[in-house]
């Protein structure tokens, strides 16, 4: 868009939230000070998408700003305030006001020395990229752009106020989020940002990984992150992030030739994203299977082998590939939940071409079903997300069987309360027939029932009590003689 098409797009966007900006900007004017919107903030307004979280800046030093908003605000933070940021909510809205900052870095760790501006070029000057370094004064509405925000956004450029390498070595980090803006916005780098990252991408690893998590977080949840996947393997970045990605790019999938197991994965990302408003819809990304896509094929590399003829196996890599992903999201400090459900998908993922054309029986469907438990809906995504092949035929082939199946476990759900799949007897009942107290004996019967359970379905009451007593013959358990 043209620069005065853009301004008066932000201006519009502006004047929406304006009884609280405005609001703002009296008082700070009123005291003799500053105040600018800035950052995300312009950049969303913008792109039409302005948020009621509103970054500020402003040449009041920290305490001024309490003084200012104390008795205006609905509530104040100041978690930030070492480092010049009061947060604060008004009507709905929540919003960080920044003293101008011109920090220093040792260039060891990521930690600025705090050390405040006396002007808004300077304060923008030390930001990540120019889409970020635009602000508006409040007062005036006039917008302040010394690096060329706009017009980086128009041509969906992105690059950084200052050098890239400066950029970098003051926060390494700015080279991932460069990556999720790539994912968020469809912003292409620079080639000079592109350079810097190559060059620099080591230096990722002064950075937490509780950080770098959150980042490669936001790049997953944004609306194109392949894009930002491939920058990240393009500049080496990702050998510092999750190397087992581009360590994909070294085996051929045994069903696509033409294409290596890396470029499957990526596909398949693609595939899992359009179907996750398909099962169970859902406006909000889906970290998890997102992160299950990208790594459902990681074990491969390790269990690659060369047959006679030319041909290639991977024999078990669900099976080391869901302990690959369990090790990095771990390393990654990725919650257990997510640990936990993505490797479950991943050695999950390949088990439905054992079902070939339907030859599973009621049993195999719903060990499937309970082996999945709730991530069945996921689980039938990221199965359907895994055909990538060409030929058409074949694929329509994939998806018929696959409605096949989720027709079967449809209907024998609908019979058997699948999502609740239990033993026909209890705990209180298996101690009361075999005259056992709670203990690991308990825990084996209810087990060995449940495995007959999933093998033939539901078994009438004293059918059960006869598989029960049979068990416990088999391991020396007397049963008492039950009254009738």
């Amino acid at each position: 868009m043209s620069e005065s098409r853009a301004k008066r797009t932000a201006v519009a966007e502006l004047l929406r939230v304006s009884p609280v900006a405005d609001e703002l900007a009296q008082r700070f004017a009123d005291a003799g000070h500053q105040l600018f919107l800035v950052g995300g903030s312009v950049r969303d307004a913008l792109l039409g998408r302005l948020s009621p979280d509103l970054d500020f800046t402003t040449d009041a030093r920290p305490e001024q700003v309490l003084a200012l908003v104390r008795d205006w605000a609905d509530a104040v933070w100041e978690t930030g305030i070492e480092f010049g940021t009061v947060g604060l909510r008004k009507r709905g809205s929540q919003l960080e006001i920044t003293t101008f900052r011109a920090d220093t870095y040792d260039r060891i760790t990521r930690n600025p020395e705090v050390v405040f501006g006396t002007s808004i070029d300077g304060d923008l000057l030390r930001r990540d990229f120019t889409v970020n370094a635009m602000a508006v004064d409040l007062t005036s509405r006039e917008f302040v752009d010394p690096f060329g925000g706009i017009d980086a956004l128009g041509k969906r450029e992105l690059d950084t106020p200052a050098t890239p390498a400066e950029s970098f070595a003051d926060d390494p980090l700015r080279m991932l989020r460069a990556a999720r803006f790539v994912s968020q916005l469809g912003l292409v780098p620079a080639p000079r940002v592109v350079a810097a990252m190559t060059d620099m991408a080591e230096q990722i690893n002064r950075i937490t990984a509780e950080r770098v998590q959150a980042e490669l977080s936001k790049l997953l949840l944004g609306a194109k992150p392949r894009l930002g996947i491939e920058l990240m393997v393009h500049t080496g970045l990702a050998e510092h992030v999750m190397p087992e990605v581009p360590g994909m790019r070294l085996a051929i999938d045994e069903h696509h030739q033409h294409k290596d197991v890396y470029q499957h994965s990526l596909t398949v990302l693609d595939q899992a994203i359009d179907l996750e408003t398909k099962h169970e819809p859902s406006s909000e990304p889906d970290l998890v299977l997102r992160l299950a896509a990208l790594l459902h094929d990681i074990g491969k590399p390790a269990t690659r082998r060369f047959t006679e003829g030319g041909g290639v196996t991977f024999h078990h890599h669900e099976v080391v590939g869901a302990k690959m992903a369990r090790k990095r999201l771990r390393a990654l400090r990725y919650s257990k939940e997510i640990v936990s459900d993505v490797s479950q998908l991943v050695f999950l993922h390949l088990r439905f071409h054992g079902y070939g054309r339907g030859e599973w029986t009621d049993s195999a469907v719903r060990r499937y079903v309970t082996d999945a438990g709730p991530l069945l809906a996921r689980l039938h995504k990221l199965v359907r997300a895994d055909c990538t092949t060409r030929n058409r035929r074949k694929a329509a082939g994939l998806q018929r069987t696959y409605d096949e199946l989720e027709q079967r476990i449809a209907r024998i759900a609908a019979e058997e309360d699948l999502a609740r799949v239990r033993p026909d007897l209890d705990g209180n009942e298996i101690m009361r027939l075999l005259g056992l107290p709670p203990g690991p004996l308990v825990g084996q019967a209810w087990k060995h029932l449940k495995e007959i359970r999933l093998d033939r379905g539901p078994l009438e009451h004293e059918e059960a009590v006869a598989e029960l007593r049979r068990w416990a013959a088999e391991r020396g358990i007397e049963a008492p003689d039950q009254q009738p």
